[in-house]
């Protein structure tokens, strides 16, 4: 499976951002593969293996800063939300209504992760339940980054008290990924 380098390159600059003084040690930790990527820089219109760009660095992120891989992974995302929802896009969503926010978020999904599948299953005034019904690599550390992004995604669009709870996960068996998200703004 691959990603989009336009999500992996959120990983370092967050790392950088966060946590300046351990870059470097956060980057020797990853095995060599994930080293060169980030070494060469990240082109933003290639694919890349989803374990040695995403799924690996990310971990690393979470077990360094957070002793806990998916809140890593969740922090991760919240900062990819921040730096993907900027500018233009930033008013955009703040004159969008948040269920169209996660609808439109679905819909370019694939865009960024091969073989991948995300549809809005019910939409209520003040929630969405969301699945991912097709990811070729089931990944705890994925879900929860995903998760995190549409949580800041909501935020930046002006709500508070933002839900975002994982019910069902493939990556533990079930047979979909679905997000509860709720907003009481």
């Amino acid at each position: 499976m691959e990603i989009k380098g336009t999500a992996v390159k959120s990983i370092p600059e967050h790392v950088r951002a966060h946590y300046p003084d351990r870059y470097k040690e956060w980057l020797d930790s990853l095995p060599a593969e994930s080293q060169k990527i980030f070494k060469e820089g990240v082109i933003t219109a290639n694919w890349y293996d989803v374990d040695k760009a995403a799924i690996i660095p990310t971990q690393k992120v979470g077990e360094l800063f957070f002793n806990n891989a998916n809140k890593g992974a969740w922090q991760s995302g919240r900062y990819s939300a921040e730096q993907a929802l900027n500018g233009i896009y930033k008013l955009y969503v703040k004159f969008s209504s948040p269920g169209h926010i996660i609808e439109r978020a679905s819909r370019v999904f694939s865009a960024y992760y091969s073989g991948s599948e995300m549809q809005v299953v019910n939409k209520e005034e003040k929630s969405v339940e969301v699945e991912i019904v097709k990811f070729s690599k089931p990944n705890q550390i994925i879900e929860h980054r995903i998760g995190g992004w549409m949580e800041r995604a909501l935020e930046i669009s002006g709500c508070k008290d933002v839900k975002v709870v994982i019910s069902k996960s493939l990556a533990k068996g079930d047979a979909k990924t679905l997000y509860n998200i709720t907003w009481p703004c």
